[in-house]
């Protein structure tokens, strides 16, 4: 199974950017596809996830209205467009799959494969 990030750069605080996240080697419908960032000196946390079935998003409550996940099952392809983006958000975003239940769909132990990350800085 391999997940492959792209997208990320430098951008100004306002800005936006477009992530993607390519996967293979996996039933990709069948996995809720997720992303999570790690900032500097800072643990890897939550920032959405696109579920299988019916494709239900959710969103960390400090990205919620700025980011959209979005998914492309013909193209086995999971989206994270980032809107109005502040330095706080710099980090490397990785994405991830898994089959979380929704109690624990924030949670990184819930996610069995992972990409390699794409840096995301935001300039003020």
């Amino acid at each position: 199974v391999q997940l492959q990030a792209s997208g990320g750069g430098l951008v100004h605080a306002g800005g936006s950017l477009k992530l993607s996240c390519a996967a293979s080697g996996l039933t990709f419908s069948r996995y809720a596809l997720a992303w999570f960032r790690q900032a500097p000196g800072k643990e890897r946390e939550f920032v959405s996830v696109i579920r299988q079935s019916g494709g239900a998003t959710y969103y960390a409550d400090s990205v919620k209205g700025r980011f959209t996940s979005s998914r492309d099952n013909a193209k086995n392809t999971v989206y994270l467009q980032m809107n109005s983006l502040e330095p706080e958000d710099t980090a490397v975003y990785y994405c991830a799959a898994g089959s979380p239940i929704l109690s624990a769909i924030n949670n990184r132990a819930m996610y069995n494969y992972w990409g390699q990350g794409t840096k995301v800085t935001v300039s003020s």
